[in-house]
This record gives C-alpha cells, structure tokens and sequence, in this order.
C-alpha cells in the first residue's frame, strides 16, 4: 500500500494538559465533516512541518466520527515533533493528517492482559473501552516514572480494580507477574511503552503460542527479541526490484534501501520514520520473497510474505516484483 484512503488539513480544535509533559490535541475537519472510522490500535501521521511528519496513536471514542485524539509527550531529547507541539500549535490552528493505519488491532478474546508503559497507554485507551464494552476479563498494569507524569489516569478510574497504576517512584518497577510465564487459556497480551519493557513481556511471553503477543514499539527492535519464527536479517547484497504499476525495474545497491532507490528514481512513495516502526512504508509484494527487518509485522505476516516495509526490509534472493 502506498496511498492513503484519507489525507486532508484539520483544525486544531482543543489542547489538553492530561498530564505532566503531555498534551492531548482533539482534530476536527474544518467544516465540521466526519472523519473516517477506525478501530482501537490505530495512529495517524501528523505533518508538522517540512520534514517533520509523526505518528500518534488515535485515543479518543471510534463512535465519534466528528473528533480524532492524539497524545503527545514532550522529548527534550526529541527531533523536534514534540517541542512544535507543545511550544507552537495552537487551537484554530490547522495541521495535514493522513490515515488511519493499524497494526496493533484489538483481536477479540474472552480474556486480555494489558501492560502500559508511560505514553504507551495512548492505543490501550480504546482497547480497554472495547473489551469492556464485549464483556471481556481483562486487567490493565499502567506503569510511568510518578502519578503526575502518567496520562489519563482521571478517565481510568472508571474501571476501578481492572486497573493498576504503579508509579515508579513510589513502587519501582513494574512487577510483571500478570503476565505469567506459562500460557493462560484464551488470553492475549497487549503491550506498549518503552523498549526495556516491552522486551521483559516478550521474554516472559516467550512460551506462549504465537500472536499471543502484540505490542506496539516505538523505536526498532533487535533480532534477538522478534520471535522464534523469524529468520535472522540476510547480508546487504545488490537485488533487483520490479515497480509494477510504474512499469520500472531498478537496482537496490547494498548500501541503499529499496526506499532511497525508489526515491532517487522519482518513483512516489509514502515513508516517514525510515526505521521500520510506523508502517508508513508499508508495500504489496507481489512476487519474491522478502527480508523482513521492520518492528512492526507478526510472524505470521512475515510468513505470508506479501507485504513489506521498504525503508528497512530487503530481499532474499535477487528479485522482488512490489506494487509501486
């Protein structure tokens, strides 16, 4: 895929302090239009300026059409998306959006086991509500640095006892025995937050059966912790790709992505991290067979092999056939 069903310039229409460094923006189409649906999990790309294009994870109500609701955290040590935010958006101002996207989609279940690191509550947010809403067993461990810094604790306590808030200050770290090492019947796990934590779930995860375990990441993973049913990263060798609706075949040199040779041949094509986390890039692969290097696709997408983010990803073998 490499177009979006819905691009357009929305209005800033309220900030939000939800908690001590983060900032929740509510958009809405100018003229008071709907918005497309979408499902808890989801993100949008917010262009911010030249250059400056960013993903946030959608975390309001699906069932309001008129109102999508990002959460953003202020990075000191960011490259900017955060401090344009925070310092110079203001409400009436407008901003590009595209999307939504989603690759962390709530699957149905009797039972589920969230794990919440700081500004990963935001795509848990509406996956609370909707396993509430079906009747689900399931129980939210929300961890941050203190009380203050943890967004959207206030809208949290309508859950009561399914959630627990553990602030590092006051208890350390999070003690992660919700999720047991052995697999719990008809259970998945939803996580989001910092590497460090999300690596732990995955290890004590680890003998669960596979898409037991979904997490969002923020920042690219090592092979080490992708799963057992990937394949270690092939050696950076030449290939060649055939563009199929752009009628081209270019040479991905060893030392370029398929994105930058793409680029560089004025073939058109959607990116943003250029590290394999958002799925900005993701790509249909029609023939070939893909080396997957991104943090974003399940084992058993991986397997299928039909789809692949150019940015990072490569090919094993000499030939993939995308639809670009």
């Amino acid at each position: 895929m490499t177009t979006y069903a819905y691009e357009a310039e929305l209005v800033v229409d309220r900030r939000e302090p939800v908690a001590d460094g983060v900032l929740a923006l509510t958009l809405r189409h100018p003229l008071g239009g709907e918005l497309p649906g979408w499902e808890p999990g989801a993100h949008v790309d917010v262009v911010l300026g030249p250059g400056l294009e960013r993903q946030y994870s959608l975390c309001g109500d699906p069932a309001d059409r008129h109102a999508w609701r990002v959460a953003v955290l202020r990075e000191p040590g960011g490259r900017g998306g955060s401090a344009q935010v925070h310092d110079r958006l203001t409400a009436g101002d407008r901003v590009r959006v595209r999307g939504p996207r989603n690759h962390f989609a709530l699957l149905p279940s009797p039972r589920y086991r969230f794990v919440a690191g700081g500004i990963g509550i935001t795509p848990l947010l509406p996956m609370l509500a909707a396993a509430e809403a079906a009747g689900a067993d399931w129980t939210l461990l929300y961890g941050g640095r203190t009380r203050r810094t943890m967004a959207f604790r206030a809208e949290l306590e309508r859950y009561g006892d399914r959630v627990r808030v553990v602030p590092q200050d006051e208890f350390g770290l999070l003690d992660l025995a919700c999720v047991p090492v052995s697999p719990a019947p008809d259970t998945l796990v939803y996580c989001c937050g910092p590497a460090p934590l999300l690596d732990a779930v995955a290890e004590r995860c680890a003998g669960w059966p596979a898409g037991s375990l979904h997490v969002e990441r923020f920042s690219p993973v090592g092979p080490a912790v992708r799963g057992p049913g990937v394949r270690e990263a092939g050696e950076d060798t030449e290939f060649e790709v055939v563009l199929r609706r752009s009628g081209r075949t270019l040479t991905v040199p060893a030392d370029a992505s398929v994105l930058d040779t793409v680029l560089a041949a004025g073939v058109d094509a959607l990116y943003s991290c250029t590290e394999g986390t958002c799925g900005t890039c993701e790509t249909d692969v029609l023939e070939g067979v893909p080396d997957h290097r991104d943090s974003v696709l399940t084992d058993e997408e991986r397997a299928a092999g039909d789809t692949m983010f150019i940015c990072v990803s490569r090919c094993r073998g000499k030939r993939l056939v995308l639809g670009l």
